[in-house]
């Protein structure tokens, strides 16, 4: 079971300055066995890509990228800055890259030509259901991954987020079924309703949705992910002994 801890979880320590590069030491001495940095958090990618990918190596850690940029723009096409962002993934030696859909509906090309000018036979690329109409839902997840599979585009993945599930008002059980043949990586952060207000949880207990029970109908071969910001290494540390006395073998 490998567990990464994705760098909105130290979201304080970020605004307040902390490189994403400064933050692989902490991670190794969580016992975590990754971690996932997000683009947005960048100050100077070029030189902290580099530090994370010698610091990883060195604490023998995975590295997994966030990248908040759709694959299909809004008239169909292929994002033509994806490979740019594979290219910051190889100088982290990152193991996955997740974006979001995009407007897959719109597309009309050769998908296994139009994918085969990126790397993804090195990096394994994942889309994620984020918060949007257009890439949050069941089916537009489903309608690419099960055309990119029929083309036997089988390394491609898909990102469960629990949490993102509350704020599209998607249904977490049927997204489970529908969307676990895809299922390569699971995001776990749960959401409190506060009549209505959305938030997200810093307590993997807490909140509207029984993590334990999906997690339980997703694949177990996969890596898991905590997302959510969390106050201290004191929390963190014990939503990841949360998260291996409960969900471990």
């Amino acid at each position: 079971m490998t567990l990464i801890l994705n760098t909105w979880i130290f979201e304080k320590d970020v605004k307040d300055g902390v490189l994403q590069s400064d933050l692989l030491d902490r991670v190794a001495d969580l016992g975590a066995d990754g971690i996932e940095v997000r683009r947005e958090y960048f100050k100077d990618i070029d030189s902290e890509a580099l530090t994370i990918g010698k610091k990883a190596r060195g604490h023998n850690l995975v590295v997994n990228y966030s990248v908040p940029d759709v694959v299909f723009l809004g008239d169909g096409s292929l994002n033509p800055k994806l490979n740019q962002y594979f290219e910051e993934g190889k100088a982290m030696g990152i193991s996955k890259i997740k974006f979001n859909t995009g407007n897959f509906d719109k597309f009309s090309g050769d998908l296994v030509s139009e994918l085969s000018s990126l790397p993804i036979n090195e990096i394994e690329m994942n889309v994620e259901n984020d918060q949007t109409k257009v890439s949050g839902t069941i089916d537009a997840i489903d309608k690419f991954l099960g055309a990119a599979y029929k083309l036997g585009l089988k390394q491609l993945g898909y990102v469960y987020d629990l949490g993102n599930w509350a704020f599209t008002h998607g249904d977490v059980n049927e997204a489970a079924t529908r969307l676990s043949k895809y299922t390569h990586y699971i995001h776990l952060k749960n959401t409190i309703d506060n009549n209505g207000e959305l938030v997200t949880s810093d307590d993997l207990e807490e909140g509207v949705f029984n993590w334990l029970d999906i997690v339980n109908r997703l694949p177990k071969n996969v890596q898991y992910a905590l997302e959510y910001p969390m106050e201290s290494d004191e929390q963190i540390a014990q939503q990841i002994k949360l998260f291996k006395m409960k969900a471990g073998d």
